[in-house]
């Protein structure tokens, strides 16, 4: 089981924090969590539920990572492992998650998928998500698998669909001449564009595109980067 002590700051405030891996006893905090995350009108039919969240600890326990700060759960990331297939990248979110149920989960997959990653508003100075998804990492070496990968939503596109397409929207965050609230937040995390994806997820502030985004095992040799952006 995983479990580290660290050190988290916003600004001059210290927090020190625990990233573990979450459990039964953890379920009412994550779905707290969510509740705050994405709060009405976001529909509340898809805040994890208790089935999902069994499914994550007994599946993938090792996939299911919570942080913690004076006793509170204040953000969580959840993954599986799949078998992923570099010559057809495309998918849906529901597709190679089972809708956040994770029964496709494959003990010898080569990838880590992100299923989830979730911050409380009140934390998310602290630079939360960047420490789950480094732990999320260190996840990816002890297993020995290639990458970890997910998809990234591109929140900012809908500002400039009527100017350019998505990929021209891709190669402008690339560029640094724009910011995205996702995509950008995750290059800053070290992971690296793989490939654009159509109807991914529901999602009118992405016009329901989604880039597909690795941070690749440093320990294993796996080839040549991806087609980054196709329409």
């Amino acid at each position: 089981m995983y479990q580290k002590e660290i050190y988290v700051f916003n600004e001059e405030v210290l927090k020190k924090a625990v990233i573990r891996n979450y459990t039964a006893r953890d379920f009412k905090a994550l779905i707290r969590v969510q509740q705050e995350s994405f709060p009405p009108p976001f529909p509340s039919e898809l805040w994890w539920n208790e089935k999902q969240l069994t499914n994550h600890v007994t599946l993938f326990p090792e996939g299911a990572l919570c942080c913690e700060i004076d006793g509170r759960i204040v953000g969580s990331m959840t993954g599986l492992l799949v078998d992923f297939d570099r010559e057809h990248p495309s998918h849906t979110w529901e597709e190679i998650t089972d809708s956040g149920y994770i029964r496709n989960h494959r003990p010898d997959g080569n990838t880590l998928y992100v299923v989830d990653i979730c911050v409380s508003p009140s934390y998310r100075k602290f630079g939360i998500g960047k420490w789950l998804m480094q732990s999320m990492y260190e996840v990816v070496v002890r297993l020995n698998v290639d990458r970890l990968l997910g998809g990234g939503r591109m929140p900012g596109y809908h500002r400039h669909a009527k100017d350019m397409s998505a990929s021209e929207y891709i190669e402008h965050v690339l560029s640094g001449k724009l910011k995205d609230p996702v995509i950008t937040f995750l290059l800053r995390c070290g992971r690296t564009p793989v490939y654009l994806v159509e109807n991914y997820l529901e999602d009118e502030e992405s016009y329901n595109y989604a880039l597909l985004m690795e941070w690749k095992n440093p320990f294993k040799q796996i080839g040549s980067n991806y087609v980054i952006c196709r329409e």
